[in-house]
């Protein structure tokens, strides 16, 4: 798949629960738009492409990124990471996002040499995040790995799951 550039809406059935999911790019120019459209939302889900290199120090601060909520992936490089944990910092930051849960997905695990959950928990700084709920899950689409386990992270959390 490509990065998504500009935004895609699409709803997705899982069970009894119709999750409606904006896809909106990670490219400079569509972040402005990221906090519009999670007002309102029963969770975040920040997608980072894991095949992206880590940065080179283990101490690092940065992380990379892609889709709704998702940071950009612009010079396929370690520095996007940085970029990724910076902008993800920023919109859970925003008061009006305030205690919405935050699931962080790092997508692509069936690259060799893609980082984990563990090592994008770190780059990414997840434990600084607080006050609200925070996953991270390793997937991968074209293998459909995790992806169950990540629908019903987001059925638990709608207003049908809650029930």
């Amino acid at each position: 798949m490509i990065p998504t550039v500009g935004f895609n809406m699409r709803k997705v059935q899982a069970g009894n629960t119709t999750i409606k999911v904006w896809d909106i790019g990670g490219q400079a120019r569509f972040r402005n738009m990221w906090e519009r459209y999670c007002r309102g939302v029963s969770a975040i889900v920040f997608v980072v492409d894991s095949s992206i290199p880590l940065p080179s120090s283990s101490t690092s601060s940065s992380g990379p990124s892609t889709g709704a909520g998702s940071a950009p992936s612009e010079g396929n490089d370690s520095a996007a990471w940085g970029v990724a944990a910076e902008e993800l910092h920023a919109l859970v930051s925003r008061p009006m996002l305030a205690g919405v849960p935050l699931l962080v997905l790092a997508t692509k695990n069936d690259v060799q040499g893609a980082a984990s959950a563990e090592e994008v928990i770190r780059v990414m700084r997840l434990e600084q995040i607080a006050a609200r709920e925070v996953s991270c899950y390793s997937i991968s689409s074209k293998r459909q790995v995790n992806i169950d386990v990540t629908l019903r992270w987001l059925c638990a959390r709608s207003p049908a799951g809650a029930r």
